[in-house]
């Protein structure tokens, strides 16, 4: 089996109160999610319930067919602004069936930047 290896995405944003999938498995080929970068792009603290808020970022592993939810939510991470996440399971996320996907939120506050990094079979 060969692996292409590096960037699995380019930097997608996503904006508050919605969800892009951003790794998407064509073809049956297995990709191998290693790190996911979330930088939160807010110059301040979010409005909403008061200054400072946290932005609230949601990472869901969705299979071909299924839809974000509970069941498929994997990390719900609050940040404040112009903090960057480094999420790095000690395991790589593994998607193998085509339409399988890697989808990202923002639940609160501001705008996100999103970069994957992994393995994807060639």
């Amino acid at each position: 089996m060969a692996l292409t290896r590096g960037r699995l995405s380019n930097v997608t944003t996503v904006a508050a109160g919605s969800t892009s999938a951003v790794v998407t498995v064509a073809n049956n080929k297995k990709v191998y999610v290693k790190s996911i970068s979330i930088h939160d792009g807010s110059a301040l603290g979010h409005t909403g319930s008061g200054a400072g808020v946290a932005c609230t970022a949601q990472v869901y592993v969705v299979p071909n067919g299924g839809a974000v939810g509970d069941q498929t939510r994997m990390y719900n991470i609050s940040m404040t602004a112009r903090e960057t996440v480094l999420i790095e399971p000690s395991y790589p996320i593994v998607l193998e069936d085509t339409g399988d996907t890697l989808q990202v939120g923002v639940a609160a506050g501001g705008t996100i930047n999103v970069l994957v990094n992994g393995d994807k079979e060639v």
